[in-house]
């Protein structure tokens, strides 16, 4: 499977990517193609057509279609976080319903966590989904939501019982289709991590099933929606490598072509020495990415870790782009190089699934709670 990604990326992708980020266009034919080769069912069991492969392959090919382009990974996070919520979480209804369309693409999900005033401040949740006699009637907003307008289900978690304190005890996942109450408000502009769109969602007086509630018990999402986002850190962490490669890979070829005082750059002594902490920086993220998940896919908690991986994944395809820049001198700064790209898109993954300040929290937590006196 990661061969497969690797050459899907190298012959359709890598020279085709420019156009599409560009003009922040929708790839349409490479989501078709990703489709068709299985990659929306990634995380779905195989007896509902998924290809079910273990976490750590999962973070592999995340990792391949990051290095082709941050946003084609992107298109299946959120739907992947969702796909495996269903796998573990959901109802035998439930998991009928939508695995097997999810896992060929024909339904694309995505997830609704953070709030416009919230951000990663899950607990200041405003957003409820009010019981009715035969469901629950779901009023707030949600933004900066990843494939949105493409998606025909949002795993949206959101407040069940208001009257519960903490207010994480009365949160559910719920299964939410398009249709009456729902509207995108606006495609909400973005530095990077374009062509795929990040939106804005209102849910007025939305009307929704009673069996829309993940696993059917109601004031279980926070639960959920942890390990979910497990698997959700596990994945940025692998966008954050594919960046970091791709950003390595054009370094150390262009810094065996580019001459200066006679002979390759790579040998001048300050640029080999980026070179080379570049790399040694990217295998320390990758072992860490493949530690998280590992640790998943033995069933064993992964918070920390996968905590852990996204940090400095994140953090070191940040730096990495940058020393590319650096590599490449002005041409660094040039649209015609793809640096400047890899330059734009690392941010996201500081920021996205959990802010990296809210990563070292994670991390702390779990570190004194593993290691009490």
């Amino acid at each position: 499977m990661v061969a497969l990604v690797r050459d899907f990326i190298d012959q359709r992708v890598v020279g085709n990517v420019r156009e599409f980020d560009e003009d922040d266009v929708y790839p349409e034919e490479f989501i078709e193609e990703m489709k068709k080769l299985g990659f929306f069912g990634l995380l779905a069991p195989a007896e509902y057509g998924g290809v079910d492969v273990s976490m750590a392959c999962f973070a592999r090919v995340c990792e391949e279609l990051a290095r082709g382009w941050m946003s084609l990974a992107g298109a299946i996070g959120g739907h992947s976080v969702i796909t495996y919520l269903i796998k573990t979480f959901g109802t035998p209804e439930q998991q009928d319903k939508y695995l097997g369309a999810m896992a060929e693409g024909a339904i694309r999900a995505t997830m609704a966590l953070t709030e416009p005033g919230g951000g990663s401040d899950l607990q200041a949740m405003r957003t409820n989904a009010v019981p009715t006699g035969d469901g629950y009637v779901i009023t707030g907003s949600k933004t900066w939501i990843s494939n949105a307008a493409h998606s025909g289900l949002v795993g949206l978690l959101c407040r069940t019982d208001r009257d519960v304190t903490p207010a994480h005890t009365g949160m559910s996942v719920l299964l939410v289709e398009p249709g009456e109450g729902f509207a995108i408000s606006r495609k909400l502009p973005k530095l990077g991590y374009r062509g795929v769109e990040a939106c804005e969602l209102v849910f007025d007086a939305m009307p929704v099933p009673a069996d829309a509630v993940l696993g059917g018990e109601p004031n279980r999402g926070w639960a959920h929606m942890m390990r979910g986002l497990e698997v959700g850190r596990i994945q940025v962490a692998s966008r954050a490598l594919g960046v970091g490669q791709a950003a390595l890979e054009a370094a150390t070829k262009y810094a065996q072509e580019r001459e200066s005082f006679g002979q390759p750059i790579w040998k001048h002594q300050s640029v080999g020495n980026m070179l080379a902490d570049m790399a040694t920086k990217q295998q320390a993220a990758r072992l860490l990415t493949v530690d998280a998940a590992q640790k998943l896919d033995r069933g064993e908690r992964a918070d920390m870790e996968a905590g852990m991986a996204k940090l400095f994944a994140s953090e070191t395809a940040m730096e990495i782009a940058l020393d590319a820049v650096r590599v490449h001198g002005g041409y660094g700064y040039s649209k015609e190089f793809d640096v400047e790209r890899y330059f734009r898109d690392a941010p996201l993954m500081i920021v996205g699934e959990g802010t990296n300040e809210i990563q070292r929290n994670v991390i702390a937590a779990q570190l004194i709670a593993r290691n009490k006196i």
